[in-house]
């Protein structure tokens, strides 16, 4: 593979870097790479017991901390104890998501899970650790997009699906949601003046575990089109590569967006992806961040 690949991460030692969704698929692979080149990793997890157990696979300084992005008070809870520890953290990678096909389901607050895991609980946490970030030198948040951000369109008068839920429809608004708010996280950065970059990345079709749990419902019939699915896919770690780029090139530039350079942006190299009118627009990012503070309890810049 050409281009810009693994073997041009920097040496990683003296950071410390939070991944959510660390124990399997991209959140593994992106902190196994970190770890490997050095850096303290976080492994923020709901499952504490395979967290403990992609720990042992990564080996090197990482450490597992339980954090359900479903539930504000488990946020809220990890950014408390993790603060307590590191006062300082040099890389947020929020990366974990849920992809659910099956009928619509809710948080422990209430949301539409889609949007509450995805969107609103690294909402949340982004601001809960933003003193954190503000701490370290050159610190940088990465968000987690995906080319299904481009097909959706958020209906703020019905944000949590109720009406007509369509679950591949709840997906792609989730990272719609996701992508407006790395892109609305870097516009308030730059005008509060705090050095710290907000990128994106989206992976293009990966082969990752979400895919054969989001068709686990639909039995044998499931089983089939999630083996079909795989076939259109890229290995993980092809996939992890835009996000990996965007945490730890150097130069990177907030509201920077990385992802695969191939057909439709769902596989090859990396290079700069492109962001849908909705996502880019500011009026749209700041009706979602006012409405993120709202439903979360949690304001920052």
């Amino acid at each position: 593979m050409t281009g810009w690949t693994n073997d041009h991460i920097p040496d990683q030692h003296g950071r410390t870097v939070v991944v959510t969704g660390a124990n399997s698929g991209l959140g593994l692979v992106t902190a196994a790479e970190l770890a490997h080149r050095g850096a303290h990793v976080v492994l923020a997890v709901r499952n504490t017991a395979a967290g403990e157990e992609a720990a042992r696979r990564i080996g090197g300084a990482v450490e597992v901390r339980e954090l359900d992005l479903a539930s504000l008070a488990s946020v809220r809870a990890f950014a408390v104890q993790l603060t307590a520890d590191h006062p300082a953290i040099d890389l947020l990678v929020n990366n974990a998501g849920v992809v659910l096909l099956g009928p619509r389901r809710t948080s422990a607050d209430g949301f539409e899970l889609h949007l509450g895991t995805n969107m609103l609980g690294h909402f949340a946490l982004t601001g809960l650790l933003l003193g954190n970030l503000a701490a370290a030198r050159q610190a940088r948040v990465v968000s987690l997009s995906s080319i299904t951000h481009r097909n959706a369109h958020l209906d703020f008068d019905d944000l949590m699906f109720e009406r007509g839920y369509r679950a591949a429809s709840a997906y792609g608004r989730s990272k719609l949601a996701t992508t407006i708010f790395g892109v609305e996280l870097d516009r308030r950065l730059r005008a509060a003046g705090l050095p710290i970059v907000s990128a994106l990345a989206h992976p293009g079709l990966t082969r990752t575990n979400l895919t054969p749990r989001a068709w686990e419902h639909r039995g044998r019939l499931g089983q089939l089109i999630a083996s079909l699915g795989l076939l259109a896919t890229q290995p993980v770690e092809r996939g992890t590569l835009p996000q990996l780029r965007a945490a730890t090139e150097p130069g990177v530039r907030g509201g920077q967006f990385f992802g695969p350079g191939g057909p439709w942006e769902t596989r090859g190299r990396v290079t700069e992806a492109r962001l849908s009118p909705e996502a880019a627009d500011p009026a749209v990012g700041k009706r979602l961040w006012a409405t993120a503070e709202d439903l979360t309890g949690i304001s920052y810049l």
